[in-house]
């Protein structure tokens, strides 16, 4: 009967070392794999592309009663008409990571009021440590009126007489990275680039100096993606 006691006892002690050794096993493993985790995605991680405005075209950005020769004041709605085409340069800072650029629309904003209708912009596959220029002609060749405010026609008319005038270039679609093996889930992008503009009057109108306007400062961009 003591004999028999010892032998359980032995077979019990027998179990519980083998389940503390396989619970140090998993534990070793759990470990090991968050390592090699972690170390994927050090090497692996995305970083969100970069942005900049390289260059400003100006080709109309007037009143729409003005473009249509008539008086301001009984032009109601307030509309602007706009054509307008910057230059965005979008830079990959990431070596291992390539970039897909999806469902992209353009736009421009004075003082927060959309001046030019957003343009559909086409899919863009970007490489590791790549630049890729985007240069949308926003509006139009016929720049079609887009309601605003009063207090937008009349400070954009002081701005002009100023020769300074800041746009704002918005673009949003998704995007996706690709890292070696993986691949992440799409995410959305939303970049705002600031630009002030050397604008006077007769080249918003559409006449001398109409095109190519300097940027007044560097352009400031932020990036969401």
């Amino acid at each position: 009967m003591e004999s028999s006691k010892k032998n359980l006892c032995e077979i019990h002690r027998g179990d519980g070392r083998r389940r503390r050794a396989l619970a140090a096993s998993l534990l070793a493993t759990a470990v090991f794999a968050a390592i090699i985790a972690l170390a994927l995605f050090l090497v692996y991680r995305p970083a969100k592309p970069q942005a900049t405005v390289a260059r400003a075209g100006v080709y109309r950005l007037v009143s729409a009663a003005a473009a249509n020769g008539t008086n301001s004041s009984a032009a109601t709605p307030y509309a602007l008409s706009a054509t307008v085409q910057f230059t965005l340069l979008l830079h990959n800072p990431s070596d291992r990571t390539a970039v897909v650029y999806d469902r992209l629309l353009a736009y421009v904003t004075y003082r927060g009021e959309m001046v030019a209708p957003p343009a559909q912009l086409p899919l863009v596959l970007q490489d590791p440590g790549a630049d890729v220029a985007m240069s949308p002609l926003l509006g139009g060749d016929g720049g079609a009126p887009v309601p605003v405010s009063a207090d937008a026609v009349d400070a954009l008319h002081a701005d002009c007489v100023a020769g300074r005038v800041q746009l704002r270039l918005v673009v949003m679609g998704r995007v996706r990275y690709r890292s070696g093996p993986f691949k992440s889930a799409w995410r959305d992008l939303y970049v705002r680039c600031d630009a002030i503009l050397g604008l006077t009057v007769q080249a918003a109108a559409g006449g001398g100096g109409a095109g190519d306007v300097p940027l007044l400062e560097y352009p400031k961009c932020a990036v969401d993606a």
